[in-house]
C-alpha cells in the first residue's frame, strides 16, 4: 500500500513537471521544471529496483545534460517578441495535433489497460540479481545496433550544435594567424628621435 502511494505520487508530479516544461513561459523555468521531472522519474525507477537507471538519470541527466541546456539558453539570447510575432500562423495545426493528442489519450485511458486488475504487481528480485549486469548484458547483446545508431545520432547531433553555435559576430575580435606569422619587425616597431 505504501509502496502504492509512493509511485502515485511521483507519477503525479511527473505529470506535474512535464507540464510545467510545456506552459512555463520563461526557458529557465521550463528547464527548472524538466529537472524536477527527471527526479520523480528517478524515484520511479528506484521503485521498480532499477537503482542504476534512477542513479544514472540524476548523474547524467540531472548532472550534466541539464546543466549544458541552462548554458546553451543563456548563451542563445532568445528574443521572446521575435517568438511571439508568428503565434497565430501556428495556431490551427497546433490546436488541431492538441486535439488529437487529447482523443488518444481518452481511448487510451478507456481502453482498460489501466485498469487495476490489469496491471501485474511488481515483484522485487532476491540479492543475487544485479540489475545493472543485466542491463548490460540486454543493451549490448539483443539492441547492440540501436544503440549504436544512437550513439552515431547523438554525435551528428553534437556536431550539428557546434556548427550552429559557430556564427560571426561583428562586436568579436578573431585573430588571423597567417597574418601574425608573417608579421616583420618593421610592420610593428617604429624609431623615434628624440
Amino acid at each position: 500500500m505504501l509502496e502504492a502511494g509512493f509511485f502515485y505520487l511521483f507519477a503525479a508530479m511527473v505529470i506535474v513537471g512535464g507540464m510545467g516544461v510545456v506552459l512555463a513561459r520563461n526557458t529557465m523555468h521550463s528547464v527548472m521544471f524538466l529537472i524536477f521531472c527527471f527526479f520523480n522519474a528517478a524515484g520511479l525507477f528506484f521503485l521498480l529496483d532499477a537503482e542504476f537507471l534512477g542513479i544514472i538519470l540524476i548523474l547524467i541527466y540531472v548532472g550534466a545534460v541539464m546543466v549544458l541546456f541552462m548554458f546553451v539558453i543563456m548563451m542563445l539570447e532568445v528574443n521572446q517578441a521575435k517568438l511571439k510575432e508568428g503565434f497565430l500562423q501556428y495556431l490551427p495545426i497546433g490546436g488541431m495535433i492538441a486535439l488529437i493528442l487529447l482523443i488518444e489519450f481518452i481511448a487510451a485511458s478507456g481502453s482498460g489497460v489501466f485498469h487495476t486488475d490489469a496491471i501485474a504487481a511488481v515483484g522485487h528480485f532476491g540479492k543475487d540479481v544485479n540489475n545493472t549486469v543485466e542491463i548490460g548484458k540486454v543493451l549490448y547483446t539483443q539492441y547492440l545496433l540501436g544503440f549504436e545508431i544512437a550513439a552515431i545520432i547523438l554525435l551528428v547531433a553534437l556536431v550539428g550544435s557546434i556548427v550552429l553555435t559557430l556564427r560571426t559576430r561583428k562586436d568579436a575580435k578573431y585573430q588571423n594567424i597567417s597574418k601574425q606569422v608573417n608579421v616583420r619587425k618593421e610592420d610593428r616597431l617604429r624609431k623615434v628621435r628624440m
